[in-house]
């Protein structure tokens, strides 16, 4: 295998991996302007009010966000993680401000 055939090879991988960050992109995206408004709609639904039981749901928001900035910005070290590591354990934590919704 000579050197050209090294670099035809990681010109197509990298092809490859642009079209896999702009389909999770994308579809990323899609799934977060779908479920914002249904999130919004069912706690209207259920007279859910206040900030503490948005918490939860903007911490796990927050990941999907810094993960898209992390694909754009092409910066997935270690920082990325630990702020997506840190709104989970957030997101978890902020579990005990959520009402039960009991469906009748």
């Amino acid at each position: 295998m000579c050197r050209s055939d090294i670099n035809e090879d990681f010109k197509y991988r990298r092809e490859g991996e642009k079209m896999s960050e702009l389909f999770i992109s994308v579809l990323t995206l899609i799934l977060l302007l779908v479920s914002v408004p249904f999130l919004i709609h069912r706690r209207k639904r259920h007279g859910i009010t206040g900030f503490k039981t948005l918490l939860t749901p903007i911490c796990f928001y927050s990941v999907a966000v810094v993960q898209l900035i992390a694909i754009w910005l092409d910066a997935k070290g270690l920082w990325m993680w630990l702020v997506m590591m840190s709104l989970l354990v957030a997101g978890a934590y902020f579990t005990k401000y959520m009402e039960v919704i009991k469906e009748v």
